[in-house]
């Protein structure tokens, strides 16, 4: 039958106010036992708070924000059936086993006989003798982690010969819901690593072989299991298997703890009675502080999470900070954050760059980058990484175009007095315009997000300029409403102010679709970078003669080597093949570009 039962923050290892930054439950949703209900976050570890029994949740108790210690009530959930009682947020009753422990005269005989028997993973007594009086080679095993088993091990913090303190950090585990390191549970020197990343480990697992020294301290003040207590004497086992002080009376109030949940203190009993918690094993203040989520997204993108910035509560790394790191990264040309090793890569898990002594091999000199290469390079880099690019060739038959503006541009030196230089740029740019409008989507740009198309009603086309400091890209605006001559007389002007460094901001952006031409030079095609937020880029290469059958015989025509580069998130190869396509045939015959 069912009943209303509350269901309240487990042991946290003894924290208070620790904030909750998550609620995965909302009234009305049905529960599975240990389904996850909130997340809190401490200064050391990020932990889920399931559920300790199945139902449906009638009335949730906390928000975002709020801050909570061991026994705040969660939720309150309808029950179905026998269920755990949740625990109680001031006082843990001792089970019968731990209260005949704790009863007064309970010698040796009485401890060994109620205690329950440590699991086979219980830290073993040093070699060297009992009491803790010398040294010895002891076993450094997997505490308990929540009941997990085969969790992965993601880091090796030591390495043999490393001396290690008690409580010092020898793993990482990260389960499905928390990331764990696993300390010491007593000072030594790693004589033997008995665990690599990747290994699967459950409780009692063995990490390391540890040489101790004399523990006189630890050993008198928690004695071994086994030894004789005086009459009246608070046991430390029932100590540690409740997380209370207990007198001879029974269980006390809740007081501060001298414990680390899941890290007994060495000879006594290992808490067997818990409930199914994640995260009880604390991360040093120096870990990232960073959801296993979100170290798994880290490390799928291949980065570092050392190196990433949180935005969240406490500094905490998001999903975000981990795209906003990768995005940086491209920008500046993947090379490794200020600080950072080179051997990062950036932190995309790139090689390192060669460092080499050139000088060894042959007389060298030092040159500096000038600013315009370091924007552009950067950029490029970033362009060339996070655009998927495909290059569509195509030719172009030019032979009545290049006549045609042979002839114009005669005209032109005959009445303008030579001024005004008709390039066949300017043919190009506008059988461009002509192709943008009948493929819009190349007149395009994906936002941000990366999930929506912004398709742009206006024709500005950026022309790269070749200057002595490197390249360029000015933009001509509103090419559907100007003429040959008039861009002609546009193009000449911005190409000098390009190589006169007078190019402003303004007349560098904006541009809706790019084109490289390198027909003064040579070459016969090539792959240009699509300079984004655009979605492609035409290269253009130099025209040369080619026997071209006709249908009768073979007859000499100019040929154009076209190259189009595109962004294949935003276009596909049979809209490529159309473009240029349609490109080729008006340059092929200029009386298309008046229709």
């Amino acid at each position: 039958m069912a009943d209303l039962k509350e269901a309240r923050v487990p042991d946290i290892g003894g924290h208070d106010n620790v904030p909750v930054i998550e609620v995965l439950v909302k009234p009305g949703d049905r529960v599975e036992k240990e389904q996850s209900l909130i997340t809190l976050e401490s200064d050391k570890a990020t932990m889920e708070v399931p559920s300790p029994f199945a139902g449906v949740v009638k009335e949730v108790r906390l928000k975002v924000g709020d801050e909570v210690s061991e026994g705040a009530l969660i939720a309150t959930i309808e029950a179905e059936g026998a269920a755990a009682p949740a625990p109680a947020p001031a006082q843990a009753p001792l089970s019968s086993q731990q209260a005949k422990a704790a009863e007064p005269g309970s010698g040796k005989g009485a401890v060994d006989e109620a205690a329950p028997q440590p699991p086979p993973a219980a830290p073993p007594a040093s070699s060297g003798g009992g009491g803790g009086s010398g040294g010895g080679v002891r076993e450094a095993r997997v505490p308990d982690i929540g009941g997990h088993d085969n969790v992965p091990v993601i880091e090796v913090l030591v390495k043999v010969g490393d001396t290690v303190a008690k409580d010092q950090s020898l793993i990482t585990l990260e389960s499905d819901k928390a990331t764990m390191e696993v300390p010491a549970p007593f000072a030594g020197v790693v004589r033997e690593l008995k665990l690599k990343v990747g290994d699967e480990v459950s409780e009692g697992s063995l990490i390391a072989i540890l040489e101790t020294a004399g523990e006189a301290g630890s050993a008198s003040s928690s004695p071994r299991r086994g030894e004789g207590r005086g009459e009246g004497a608070a046991s430390p086992d029932a100590q540690s298997a409740t997380g209370l002080p207990v007198s001879q009376g029974g269980p006390k109030a809740a007081e501060p703890r001298t414990v680390q949940p899941g890290n007994p203190p060495e000879g006594d009993v290992r808490p067997q009675a818990r409930p199914p918690f994640d995260g009880k094993l604390v991360m040093p203040g120096d870990a990232p502080y960073a959801s296993p989520a979100v170290r798994a997204f880290a490390r799928e993108l291949g980065v570092d999470i050392h190196q990433v910035k949180g935005s969240g509560r406490g500094g905490r790394i998001q999903r975000e900070d981990v795209s906003t790191y990768v995005k940086h990264a491209l920008a500046s040309g993947a090379r490794p954050v200020q600080g950072a090793p080179v051997a990062a890569g950036g932190g995309l898990n790139l090689l390192p760059w060669p460092k080499v002594d050139f000088a060894k091999f042959g007389p060298v000199e030092e040159k500096p980058l000038s600013r315009i290469q370091k924007i552009s390079g950067a950029n490029l880099a970033r362009n060339w990484a996070m655009i998927p690019h495909v290059t569509q060739h195509e030719d172009a038959d030019i032979t009545e175009l290049e006549a045609f503006r042979k002839k114009l541009g005669e005209e032109q030196k005959s009445d303008k007095g030579g001024d005004l230089k008709v390039t066949p740029l300017v043919f190009q740019i506008k059988a461009v315009v002509a192709a943008l409008k009948q493929f819009p989507q190349f007149n395009a740009s994906l936002d941000e997000t990366g999930e929506k198309l912004v398709l742009k009603k206006y024709f500005h086309i950026g022309i790269a300029v070749d200057t002595p400091d490197g390249l360029v890209v000015p933009v001509i605006r509103d090419c559907d409403r100007k003429g040959l001559l008039e861009l002609a007389r546009e193009l000449g002007e911005i190409s000098k102010k390009a190589r006169e460094k007078k190019l402003g901001p303004a007349e560098m952006s904006g541009g809706c679709f790019s084109i490289s031409s390198l027909g003064g030079i040579g070459g016969t095609a090539f792959t240009p970078i699509v300079n984004a937020p655009e979605v492609a880029i035409l290269g253009v290469s130099k025209a040369s003669i080619k026997p071209v059958w006709n249908g009768k015989e073979f007859a000499p025509r100019l040929i154009l080597p076209l190259s189009l580069s595109y962004d294949h998130r935003v276009i596909d190869g049979a809209l490529a093949a159309r473009f240029a396509a349609f490109l080729a045939n008006q340059l092929g015959d200029i009386r298309r570009l008046l229709l």
